[in-house]
C-alpha cells in the first residue's frame, strides 16, 4: 500500500512563560535549584491551559548550554519529573549555545509539522553564576578549544567572495587579523568597527533598552509572561561567596534583576571597555558592561501543537510559526549571523522585512544589535519594544524562548500586527531566526 502525499500540519505556539531573570553572580536564584525552577515554569505553563492533558505531550525538548550540578547530563529528564509529567511524556536536551531554546522550538515544530507529534514543549534553562565560577578556576587542558579546531578555524577564516555576501568590505580586516575562536566581547567590537558604529551610538542602544524595559513593567505588559517563583534568599559571606548551608527567608520572585532603571548617558559612559578585547583597526574600544548584556539565570518554556488541535480545545494561539532559518558564519563576526538567518527565514516565508511589524532580537551586544537592524531593513520603532537582554538579561539556554514569548504577549495586545520576527547571534559563529504570525 503506498503512502499518501504528506500534508504539513500548521503549527502555533499556544502560550509561554518565563522565569524572572536574576543576575548571573550573587542574584536572588543561585540558591535556587534551577532544575527545581524550569519545572515550576513547566508546571506553570501546563497549569495555565487545562485543555491540555500531559499525557497528550508527545516530547519535551530542552535548551541549555552550560550544564553542570542539577542541570548535569540530561537537564530535560530532571524537568520533565519536577513539572509532574508522566513517564510517558518523552524528553530529549539540546544545545545550540546561546539558540538552544530557539533550536528547541524548531525542533518539536518540525515534529508536528510532519505528523510526529500533536504538542510538545520547548524550553530552556541556565544557571550562568555556576558557570563563571568554574571558569575561574582557571584554563585547563581540558577547557581549552582544541589544538586541530583552531588550526582549522585559521585556515577558513579569510574571505570567500562567493559566500560572504552579507559581510561589509570594512570586514576583511578583521577576517584576517582577529582570531579564529575569539571572546564574545570581542565579536562585539569586530563588528562595531566594521560598521563604524561609534561608543555613543551603543550606549544609547543600551538606555533606550533599559528604559523600554522599565516602562513596560510599569504598563504591567510582563505580568502574562513572567510565573513568579517561590524561592529562598541566597546568604553571601563577606566575600560574596553563596552559602548554601544556609537559607534565607522566603520570597517570591517575579522581576527581572539586571534592569537599571536610574542609568544615564554619562553612567554608561564612565565605564571602561571590557580588557579582553582590543581593536585591530586601531580604532576606539567601544565594547563595554554596559552596552552588553548580562549573564543570567533563568527558564522559560513554550507550549507548541498543531493549529488543529488548538482548534478542537478552543485554544487561542499567541502565534503560529510561518518558517525557521540557521545560519553559519565567521566567528570572529558571530554577531552578525541574525543577518543571514533572518533572510533565509524571511524569504521561506515569501516576506520581506518591510512587512515585519515586530522584532525581538536578542541583544547579545548593543553593536550586532544596530547592525541587524540596518542591515535587514526593519523599522526600529518596532524592534525590542519592551526592551531586550541588555536590560532583562541572557540566560544562554532560555533566551530563544524568552524572544518567541515576548513576540507573542506583545503580538497579540496590539492586535494589529500581523508578522513577527525573533532572531538571535549564537556563539561561535551562527544565527537562528524564525517568523511568526498572527492567528486570525
Amino acid at each position: 500500500m503506498e503512502p499518501e502525499n504528506m500534508q504539513l500540519e500548521n503549527v502555533v505556539i499556544a502560550d509561554g512563560v518565563r522565569s524572572a531573570f536574576g543576575r548571573g553572580a550573587r542574584g536572588s536564584l543561585v540558591a535556587t535549584r534551577m532544575d527545581e525552577a524550569a519545572g515550576q515554569i513547566v508546571r506553570g505553563l501546563l497549569e495555565r491551559n487545562p485543555q491540555i492533558d500531559p499525557y497528550e505531550i508527545e516530547d519535551l525538548v530542552a535548551g541549555n548550554v552550560l550544564g553542570g550540578g542539577e542541570l548535569a547530563q540530561m537537564t530535560s529528564n530532571a524537568v520533565c519529573r519536577l513539572a509532574n509529567l508522566p513517564p510517558e511524556v518523552s524528553h530529549v536536551t539540546v544545545n545550540r549555545q546561546c539558540g538552544s531554546s530557539m533550536q528547541a522550538l524548531h525542533m518539536v515544530a518540525r515534529s508536528i509539522m510532519t505528523g510526529g507529534a500533536e504538542v510538545g514543549i520547548a524550553m530552556g534553562v541556565e544557571r550562568m553564576g555556576r558557570g563563571i565560577a568554574a571558569r575561574e578556576g582557571g584554563d585547563t587542558p581540558v577547557t581549552r578549544i582544541h589544538e586541530r579546531i583552531v588550526a582549522l578555524s585559521e585556515e577558513q577564516k579569510r574571505p570567500d567572495p562567493d559566500h560572504d555576501h552579507y559581510y561589509s568590505v570594512d570586514f576583511q580586516r578583521y577576517l584576517l587579523d582577529s582570531p579564529a575562536n575569539p571572546s564574545m566581547p570581542q565579536t562585539g567590537q569586530n563588528v562595531a568597527e566594521a560598521w563604524r558604529l561609534s561608543r555613543p551610538e551603543l550606549d544609547a542602544f543600551a538606555l533606550e533598552s533599559h528604559q523600554k524595559a522599565e516602562a513596560a513593567y510599569g504598563a504591567g505588559y510582563y505580568d502574562d509572561q513572567i510565573l513568579p517563583l517561590t524561592i529562598r534568599k541566597p546568604v553571601f559571606d563577606e566575600e560574596g561567596r553563596t552559602r548554601f548551608d544556609q537559607q534565607g527567608e522566603e520570597v517570591v520572585f517575579a522581576r527581572d534583576e539586571c534592569i537599571r532603571a536610574a542609568t544615564t548617558l554619562d553612567k554608561l559612559a564612565a565605564l571602561e571597555p571590557l580588557k579582553m578585547i582590543v581593536s585591530y583597526g586601531e580604532r576606539e574600544l567601544v565594547i563595554t558592561a554596559g552596552n552588553s548584556c548580562p549573564t543570567n539565570d533563568g527558564a522559560a518554556a513554550l507550549l507548541l501543537m498543531s493549529e488543529k488541535v488548538a482548534k478542537s480545545k478552543g485554544i487561542k494561539p499567541l502565534l503560529r510559526i510561518r518558517s525557521m532559518a540557521v545560519s553559519g558564519v565567521k566567528p570572529q563576526l558571530m554577531g552578525v549571523g541574525t543577518i543571514p538567518a533572518s533572510r533565509k527565514a524571511l524569504k521561506r516565508a515569501g516576506l520581506t522585512a518591510k512587512e515585519i511589524g515586530l522584532a525581538e532580537i536578542n541583544e547579545a551586544f548593543a553593536s550586532q544589535s544596530l547592525v541587524t537592524v540596518r542591515e535587514l531593513g526593519l523599522d526600529p520603532k518596532g524592534v525590542n519594544v519592551n526592551g531586550g537582554a541588555i536590560a532583562m538579561g541572557h540566560p544562554l539556554g532560555a533566551s530563544g524562548a524568552r524572544l518567541l514569548i515576548g513576540l507573542g504577549h506583545e503580538m497579540r495586545r496590539r492586535g494589529d500586527v500581523r508578522f513577527g520576527l525573533a532572531t538571535m547571534c549564537i556563539g561561535a559563529g551562527m544565527g537562528i531566526a524564525t517568523v511568526v504570525e498572527a492567528v486570525d
